[in-house]
């Protein structure tokens, strides 16, 4: 059985390996909210409500839910600040900025694409929901 060590070129862990530490990192951002939230963190620690106020489209529950996640995994601290608990990156979550930055003016440049992709996959979808060339077979 292998092991998750460097991989074959010598640089970095195999992340194709089920049991790549890396892999258990990246995981952390494979979640819908993770990324934003890490985004929204980038100029400094805001409270609860700021960040509901600036993440359009997350509950409450799921904000805390990704919070305590990112919290878990070390991306973040959560602080008292008076009567307020404020949550900020650490610093291993400000590491992960410059690559989040990166993904985030990917998905605005090639927002419209995805979109486009979208719009053809759902035109592709039959009423009730089955691809048209099932529906043609």
């Amino acid at each position: 059985m292998e092991t998750c060590g460097l991989n074959g070129s010598g640089e970095g862990h195999d992340i194709l390996l089920a049991d790549c530490p890396a892999r258990t990192a990246l995981d952390l951002f494979g979640g819908t909210w993770s990324v934003v939230v890490v985004y929204a963190l980038r100029s400094g620690p805001r409270r609860h409500g700021e960040l509901i106020e600036a993440i359009g489209g997350i509950s409450s529950k799921v904000l805390t839910q990704t919070l305590r996640r990112l919290e878990r995994h070390g991306l973040l601290v959560r602080e008292r600040a008076g009567r307020n608990v404020v949550y900020d990156l650490s610093d291993l979550g400000r590491s992960a900025l410059q690559p989040v930055a990166v993904l985030a003016e990917w998905a605005h440049t090639h927002a419209e694409a995805v979109a486009d992709a979208q719009r053809h996959a759902a035109d592709a979808d039959g009423p009730s929901g089955t691809w048209r060339y099932l529906i043609d077979s």
